[in-house]
């Protein structure tokens, strides 16, 4: 990807603006890595963990009306895992000590992320793929269809 280095120059830039990020990458909602820097880290297994993480929240987000997924915090013992959506195909994942700012970390993430999301989007301005928010999800029932939905088709037999 022709974007790569230059994504990669905004982690590095990322990380000396908060100095309590352990590691920081840029991948596809798909998984796949897009730039990374994050020592000690394997980011292909991050990538791919960050796009369940972003399925089952993409469908959160919808099922409870919160309207589209700007972005998902998970809080650790040691740290924090930050997901903000970049652009139209890409996301931004963050990790933190415990001892950061997060009001630090989502200013300079959601920073982060809308420029990644704009040098994502102008290598691939063909590519037309979803946002994060908008990878379709199934509706969730809702507790009255539980209730009035049977479990199994009934059967009767007849001698």
């Amino acid at each position: 990807m022709a974007a790569e280095a230059p994504i990669l120059d905004e982690l590095h830039r990322l990380r000396a603006r908060i100095p309590q990020l352990t590691g920081s990458l840029a991948a596809s909602v798909d998984g796949l890595v897009v730039a990374e820097d994050t020592p000690g880290v394997e980011p292909e297994g991050v990538a791919a963990l960050t796009a369940a993480a972003l399925g089952v929240a993409v469908r959160l987000s919808d099922v409870t009306g919160s309207g589209d997924l700007r972005e998902l915090l998970v809080r650790g013992r040691d740290g924090y895992v930050a997901t903000y959506a970049a652009g139209q195909g890409a996301v931004l994942t963050l990790l933190a000590r415990d001892d950061v700012s997060v009001g630090r970390l989502h200013l300079e993430g959601r920073r982060a992320a809308t420029r990644i999301g704009e040098l994502v989007d102008e290598a691939a301005p063909e590519t037309k793929i979803r946002t994060p928010a908008r990878v379709p999800a199934a509706r969730a029932k809702t507790p009255r269809e539980r209730r009035t939905a049977p479990t199994h088709p009934r059967t009767t037999t007849e001698s």
